[in-house]
């Protein structure tokens, strides 16, 4: 009896080394990871004041970027640096604790993205 596969597939062999377990290709030609392509959206950047589930201290999020998640990433540290606060990447969404939207309106507006503030 032949139970199938729950998991991706190879990901390790002697002869070739780290494999995909999405696409069964080595790793360096891995063709899953090219797949992942920029979020299409409105064009519109838009900030976020949010305290739902943070017991009461706000957070800036700031959705509608169009990048990938090395440029999130990498905009995301230099926006944290200019506020002078924490914060986090998570699922495309960059947050950062404290309002700060003033701030990163205006550093947006001058990275030459269409800005608006969203919510209450």
């Amino acid at each position: 009896m032949k139970f199938p596969k729950k998991d991706g597939g190879l990901v390790y062999s002697t002869e070739f080394g780290k494999m995909c377990p999405g696409c069964n290709k080595q790793e360096a030609k891995c063709m899953c990871k090219k797949k992942q392509s920029i979020p299409k959206g409105d064009g519109i950047v838009r900030l976020m004041r949010e305290t739902k589930g943070r017991r009461g201290k706000g957070v800036t999020l700031i959705t509608g970027l169009p990048l990938d998640g090395g440029g999130l990433k990498k905009l995301a540290k230099s926006l944290k640096q200019k506020c002078g606060s924490g914060g986090s990447l998570k699922d495309g969404v960059i947050e950062i604790q404290g309002d700060q939207r003033d701030v990163l309106e205006k550093e947006l507006g001058n990275l030459g993205y269409n800005v608006k503030r969203a919510g209450g």
